[in-house]
């Protein structure tokens, strides 16, 4: 059963509509709100809806039903172990105590406090079926979706002080102020409940003739056992008006005993539809069903509303956050655009930078190759041209003695092994070449320089 968290109570009045919302505890419903509106006024939408909230906080819509819509009945059944098997004794004699067909009709009923030892006491509550559907349809124009009909007399009657035996006129119940419920206590137990409407004339000998027939009824079925002594449960006005109808022909006095606010019998209300173990309450299987189907049904819909919002507010985001971008690469465009006269003349000026710093490197190069060469060349060799080519190719020829083979690789060796700047003055090469031709020979020698083009 699910842990209510709050249980709003409703109350149609001919003039007014009354709502009260509880918030349930463990010491019991304490009072969080009450609202007044006129007939024509819409209830607080907010307060008697269910939303996704309900899901961890179950709320109970609860609806009075007048009285006088209800029949009621007094049973003394066995004491038994549970709440299935009371109710089962009672379904077995539902054909017996019903006024009318058990297929035309919704019970439900509640147990009063029971004595060790004694017999339990039940006050079964029938109603029409057709006026229980009537009902929860004007409940549903109200937008109140209703999950237990409750009849505050049932409040009323439990909360009623009894210490003495005798007769509890209960007036003014229903839409009727006409109508009464008269309920009969001795010994301390429930004997009977019935609901009385008076005729438009002579209410008070037909009031004081049905409280005798009663009585009389009792009397044969043996638990009136003295003088009943009456009690009226009403305030001020209602008093004053019912106490001659009961007054009149008899000297007995009737006992006025002030009845609970509304509020204080809401409370009680909730407190009794909220408990752990609760009997079924008077509104149809399937309207319950249909009520729930339809509280998940609106779960859903506003579930995937929801999602279609946040997906609609997800492409809006992603569209302003492209048209953002769009405007920053435009931006950053039209800078390049501006910009672009100034790098083609950074690169024109790099590449003549370039040039420059390669011719400066090829004739630093040149001059250190000549340097190397007139230093380092040995006696008897001569070198008869220099050849450069694609800026880094130095070739050397030459003659030499015909015996001076040596002299020419030591030559070439010393040349690759030059450094300047830290860095060998020419790669690694072939060694030179040798032609001989009678008593002199014609050497070349190809040497590529370090430094040059692309530095």
């Amino acid at each position: 059963m699910a842990r209510w968290t709050s249980a709003n109570v409703l109350h149609l009045a001919g003039d007014q509509k009354r709502i009260w919302q509880f918030n349930i505890r463990g010491d019991g419903p304490g009072l969080a709100r009450e609202e007044t509106k006129l007939p024509t006024e819409s209830l607080p939408a907010k307060l008697v809806s269910k939303d996704w909230q309900t899901l961890y906080q179950p709320k109970l819509n609860v609806a009075w039903l007048p009285a006088d819509k209800a029949f009621l009945r007094v049973m003394q059944l066995p004491p038994a172990d549970n709440l299935e098997e009371t109710t089962s004794m009672i379904d077995l004699q539902m054909e017996k105590i019903s006024p009318l067909p058990v297929t035309q009709i919704v019970w439900t009923f509640e147990l009063l406090p029971q004595r060790p030892g004694q017999a339990q006491t039940a006050i079964v509550v029938i109603v029409a079926r057709n006026l229980i559907e009537d009902f929860l349809g004007k409940l549903e124009g109200e937008n109140f979706l209703t999950d237990r009909l409750e009849v505050p007399f049932l409040d009323q009657l439990l909360a009623t002080k009894i210490d003495a035996d005798g007769v509890w006129i209960y007036p003014g119940l229903g839409a009727a102020p006409d109508n009464c419920v008269v309920a009969w206590w001795y010994g301390g137990v429930l004997q009977n409940v019935s609901l009385l409407h008076l005729p438009l004339e002579e209410r008070g000998q037909f009031l004081r003739d049905q409280i005798a027939q009663m009585a009389w009824a009792g009397e044969l079925e043996g638990w009136i056992t003295a003088t009943p002594r009456r009690f009226l449960i009403a305030d001020g006005e209602t008093a004053d008006t019912w106490l001659p109808l009961l007054q009149e022909g008899t000297d007995q006095r009737v006992e006025v005993v002030a009845p609970l606010p509304a509020a204080e019998l809401a409370k009680l209300t909730a407190r009794r539809a909220t408990r752990e173990k609760a009997p079924s309450g008077l509104v149809p299987p399937e309207f319950a069903a249909r009520y729930r189907q339809q509280f998940v049904d609106r779960i859903w819909m506003r579930s995937l509303f929801g999602v279609a919002v946040l997906y609609l507010l997800g492409v809006f985001i992603y569209l302003a956050f492209v048209q953002y971008k769009e405007y920053e690469i435009g931006k950053i465009e039209q800078q390049a655009r501006e910009l672009s006269p100034d790098y083609t003349n950074a690169l024109r000026l790099r590449d003549q930078v370039r040039v420059m710093q390669d011719q400066l490197n090829l004739q630093f190069a040149a001059l250190e190759s000549y340097k190397a060469i007139a230093t380092e060349i040995p006696e008897g060799i001569q070198v008869d041209g220099i050849n450069f080519s694609r800026g880094r190719s130095l070739t050397l020829f030459g003659t030499a003695p015909a015996d001076a083979a040596t002299k020419i690789n030591e030559f070439s060796e010393k040349l690759h092994a030059l450094n300047t700047d830290g860095l060998p003055l020419f790669k690694p090469g072939p060694p030179p070449s040798w032609t001989r031709r009678g008593a002199d020979a014609t050497w070349n020698l190809a040497l590529e320089l370090t430094k040059g083009e692309g530095e």
